[in-house]
């Protein structure tokens, strides 16, 4: 009987004020859409990191005048096997007509910047993976670029650095947004359980007046704000699924290559975690607020 009660008080007090309610609703779903999007990327952008990570290589430009069959470039190559840092079976060269052949893979859509390019001005190379590129990375290229056979040293990692950094960027913005988005939300909710609480202040004294518990009378107040906060992060859910469908999937995928797969599961993820946040953020600030704030 009691639960009954407690539901039907939800049910009127969500009705009575349902200009707070909608704008309480919409306000956790941006906030919390902007979470699970920043908690996304931040997914995403380590996921591009181990995968870039795993295939980044450094690459030993060779000098214009070291003979593809020279006693210099099996020198280096000897060397570069010997190297305690280096992963030998990583090691593949790459002759100058092979260099060509990457140049115009790589720059197929400018068939003008390839018919300007002279193929004898691409030089042969050396790939590689260390064993640490975390550490033996620094040290590596300065060792190599002391070669008389080296051109220059190339680690791919620093090409890829300023994307990630971005990327980074774009994520702690997320974040900062969901934030205070957040904090949005948690007032409005303080604040439309402050009006709720007014609305019913007669029915409240009375309850309390025969005997009612602190606990009986707040309930309804606290599930109003958790079933709009779980509304809110449903609300949520269904733009990160749009979003993965129409932006992940669609718009970014076709701007930047090295986007890789977002799998479903990891958005699917995201919606026990929404609810779960909403739900004890909503608890929580009803608790406090007829706790602290609201005389019942």
């Amino acid at each position: 009987m009691r639960a009954k009660y407690v539901l039907s008080e939800v049910a009127v007090g969500l009705w009575r004020n349902i200009s707070m309610t909608i704008a309480m609703i919409i306000t956790m779903a941006v906030s919390l859409t902007m979470l699970g999007a920043g908690l996304l990327l931040y997914m995403q952008v380590d996921a591009m990191e181990e995968q870039y990570q795993g295939n980044v290589e450094m690459v030993l430009y060779l000098k214009k005048d070291v003979e593809e069959d020279s006693d210099e470039k099996a020198q280096l190559e000897e060397e570069l096997k010997s190297d305690p840092t280096v992963d030998a079976s990583s090691i593949k060269f790459t002759d100058k007509d092979g260099a060509w052949r990457e140049f115009q893979q790589i720059f197929a859509d400018a068939p003008d910047l390839v018919e300007t390019v002279d193929k004898d001005r691409l030089p042969a190379s050396f790939g590689l993976k260390l064993k640490d590129m975390e550490k033996d990375a620094d040290q590596f290229e300065a060792k190599y670029e002391e070669f008389d056979q080296v051109d220059r040293v190339l680690n791919q990692r620093d090409s890829l650095e300023p994307v990630f950094n971005l990327l980074g960027g774009i994520q702690k913005l997320a974040l900062l947004i969901a934030l205070v988005q957040g904090i949005a939300a948690l007032l409005l909710v303080a604040n439309t359980i402050q009006v709720a609480a007014y609305s019913k202040r007669r029915e409240v004294s009375i309850m309390k007046l025969v005997g009612a518990s602190n606990w009986f009378v707040q309930a309804p107040f606290v599930l109003e704000a958790v079933l709009a906060g779980i509304i809110g992060s449903l609300v949520a859910f269904l733009a990160l699924v749009a979003g993965k469908i129409f932006l992940v999937d669609g718009t970014f995928k076709s701007l930047f290559d090295m986007m890789t797969n977002m799998p479903w599961s990891r958005v699917i993820i995201m919606l026990p975690i929404l609810i779960g946040i909403s739900s004890v953020i909503s608890a929580i600030t009803g608790w406090v607020t007829l706790r602290f704030q609201v005389k019942v």
